[in-house]
C-alpha cells in the first residue's frame, strides 16, 4: 500500500514538473524562451528551491479549461549566494501562464511569506493576462497581488523579471515593485496592445516599439534594467541582490574590500575640463571613488543626465546619485527628478547611505519642461532628499547653480557632510547669466559687449562662483582635494554609521506625485 502511495506522489511530482506537456515546452523553447523551472534554477543556489503548492488547479468546471498541476505559475523559496529569497515564475506552457483564482493564491502566499520572514520577492512574468474564463476571480487575484506589492513597498525588496508578454491590468503588479528588468525581443509590457491601439486610433505600431524592453528602458523608465538574454537577467538580479538588504530593519551586507580605503587619486582633478561648460564623463569620477571601480548603473538607459548606481566604498553598500554632464550638461529635467527621487526613496527606505556628487547647470528651461510639470516632478526630488534619513554625504565637483543646487542634497536638504572641491561653483546664477542681468547696461553701453561680459563673467566668478563663500557660512563643510575625497567620503560614512535621525510622527507624507 505504501508503495502504491509513492508511486503515485512520484507520478502526479513527474506530471507537475513537465508544465503544460513536452509539446509546449518545446514550443516555449522554440521561442529562444526558458520555461519556468529552468529560470527559477538559473537564479537559484544549486538545490536550494523548495517549492510549495505543486498541485495546485483551478476549481472551474468549463470543460475547455484543462487543469494542470501548479495551475500557470511555480512558487516558492531558496537562496541565492546563501540568501534567502521567495519567488514565483508564471508558466506560459500551462494555460499561457494566465492568472486564476488559484494562481493568485499561490503567488500571494510566497508574498506574504517573503513579509513575515523579511526576505526579499523575485517575481518572473510571462503570462498571457487574467484567465478570461474565470471573470471576476481573475481579476480578484490582481487586486490580491498589488495590494501585497503595497504591504511589501519599503518593507522588502521587490524585483520583478519580465521575460514574456504582460499586458492590461497586469502590468501595475511590476510598476509597484522595486526594480524590473525586462530581457530584450522577448519582454513585453502594455496596458493596450498593438490591435487596440490601431483599433482606436488609426497608429500601426509593433510589440516591441510600444512596450518592448528598449522602450522602457529608455523612454517610460519602467524599465531599470534592459537584459540581452535571459542568463543576463538572472545575473543582474544576482548582482542587485548582493546590494541590498533582506529587508528594512537590516543593514546591506557588507563585503571584504581589497580597495585601500585610504588610497587617493592625484588624477582626478585632471578628469575635469578647464571650461567648466565642457562635457565631461562622471562615470569616470565615479569609478575612482568606489572599490575597484565597480557600480552597478540601475536606469542607464533612461533619463542620461543624471546618473543613479550601486556601489562600495570601504566594503559598504551606498547610493550614487550624480549629474551626467555628457546628457544635457547635467541639468535638472522632469525624467531625470524622476529617476533620482525613486532612486534615493529605496535607498532611504532599505538603510543604504545616499552620495551625491554634483555639477549642474540648473533646472532645464523650455516651454515643454514648464508644461509637462518640471514644478511638481521637480519637487519630488527635493521631497526624497528632505525625507530621507539614512546618512547623506554630498560632494560638489564643479557648478552648482540655483535651485539644482539646492536640489542635489544641499546642507538645507539634512545632508550630514557637504565637501566642495576647489573649483566647485556655487551660485544662484553662472557667471555669464548674471553678469548679463546685473551688468545690463554697462553691456549696452559698451564699445566691445563680448570682452566686457567675459571681463565681468571672470570678476563675479572669482568674487561669488567659489565654495568658500559657502564654507564659511558653514553649508559646506569641508573643501577637500579632489585626490582625497574617496578616503574623505569614507570617514563620513564611518562616522555615520550609526546615524539616528527622528522626524515628527505622521501617517505618511504627501509628496507631489
Amino acid at each position: 500500500m505504501h508503495e502504491e502511495k509513492l508511486k503515485k506522489l512520484a507520478s502526479m511530482k513527474k506530471s507537475a514538473e513537465g508544465g503544460g506537456g513536452a509539446e509546449r515546452v518545446e514550443a516555449q523553447h522554440s521561442k529562444g524562451k526558458l520555461t519556468a523551472r529552468e529560470r527559477i534554477a538559473l537564479l537559484l543556489d544549486e538545490g536550494s528551491f523548495v517549492e510549495i503548492d505543486k498541485y495546485v488547479t483551478h476549481r472551474g468546471d468549463d470543460p475547455g479549461v484543462q487543469k494542470f498541476y501548479g495551475d500557470g505559475a511555480v512558487t516558492g523559496f531558496g537562496t541565492v549566494a546563501g540568501r534567502q529569497i521567495f519567488v514565483f515564475a508564471y508558466d506560459f506552457t500551462v494555460l499561457g501562464g494566465s492568472l486564476g483564482e488559484m494562481t493568485s493564491k499561490k503567488i500571494v502566499k510566497v508574498m506574504d511569506h517573503a513579509l513575515k520572514v523579511g526576505c526579499p520577492v523575485v517575481g518572473i512574468i510571462d503570462s498571457g493576462g487574467a484567465r478570461i474564463q474565470e471573470g471576476v476571480n481573475s481579476l480578484d487575484g490582481y487586486g490580491d497581488i498589488f495590494f501585497r506589492n503595497t504591504m511589501a513597498s519599503g518593507v522588502v525588496p521587490q524585483i520583478t523579471a519580465s521575460i514574456g508578454p504582460c499586458a492590461g491590468g497586469a502590468v501595475y503588479s511590476p510598476a509597484m515593485t522595486d526594480f524590473v528588468i525586462m530581457v530584450e525581443n522577448i519582454g513585453q509590457m502594455f496596458v493596450t496592445g498593438p490591435e487596440v491601439v490601431k483599433e482606436v486610433l488609426s497608429e500601426e505600431v509593433s510589440f516591441d516599439e510600444l512596450g518592448g524592453a528598449m522602450a522602457h528602458g529608455s523612454k517610460s523608465g519602467v524599465a531599470h534594467f534592459v537584459a540581452k538574454n535571459e542568463y543576463d537577467c538572472f545575473d543582474r538580479i544576482k548582482k542587485l541582490l548582493s546590494f541590498v538588504p533582506q529587508n528594512n530593519t537590516e543593514e546591506a551586507p557588507m563585503a571584504e574590500s581589497t580597495d585601500d580605503p585610504n588610497r587617493v587619486d592625484p588624477n582626478l582633478i585632471n578628469m575635469l575640463p578647464e571650461n567648466p561648460y565642457q562635457q565631461y564623463d562622471m562615470k569616470e569620477i565615479i569609478k575612482s571613488l568606489v572599490d575597484n571601480g565597480d557600480f552597478f548603473e540601475v536606469h542607464e538607459l533612461f533619463a542620461g543626465n543624471i546618473i543613479v548606481c550601486f556601489a562600495r566604498m570601504g566594503g559598504r553598500t551606498v547610493g550614487i546619485v550624480a549629474n551626467q554632464p555628457m546628457f544635457l550638461a547635467g541639468a535638472l529635467d522632469i525624467d531625470s527628478a524622476n529617476k533620482a527621487a525613486r532612486f534615493i526613496r529605496f535607498c532611504d527606505s532599505f538603510n543604504i547611505p545616499i552620495v551625491t556628487l554634483v555639477d549642474t547647470p540648473g533646472y532645464l528651461p523650455g516651454a515643454n519642461q514648464e508644461h509637462n510639470g518640471i514644478i511638481r516632478h521637480g519637487s519630488k526630488m527635493l521631497f526624497a532628499y528632505c525625507e530621507a534619513t539614512v546618512p547623506k554625504i554630498t560632494c560638489i565637483i564643479g557648478k552648482a547653480y540655483g535651485g539644482a543646487y539646492i536640489a542635489m542634497g544641499s546642507k538645507n536638504l539634512r545632508a550630514d557632510v557637504n565637501y566642495a572641491w576647489p573649483n566647485a561653483e556655487i551660485a544662484v546664477l553662472g557667471p555669464e547669466a548674471a553678469v548679463t542681468i546685473t551688468h545690463r547696461k554697462d553691456l549696452k553701453n559698451a564699445p566691445d559687449a563680448a570682452v566686457t561680459k567675459k571681463k565681468l563673467a571672470k570678476e563675479y566668478r572669482d568674487k561669488f562662483a567659489n565654495p568658500y563663500l559657502a564654507a564659511e557660512r558653514g553649508i559646506i563643510d569641508v573643501v577637500i582635494d579632489p585626490m582625497d575625497t574617496r578616503p574623505m567620503i569614507i570617514r563620513a560614512l564611518q562616522a555615520l554609521a550609526n546615524k539616528k535621525e527622528p522626524r515628527p510622527w505622521k501617517k505618511h507624507g504627501n509628496i507631489n506625485l
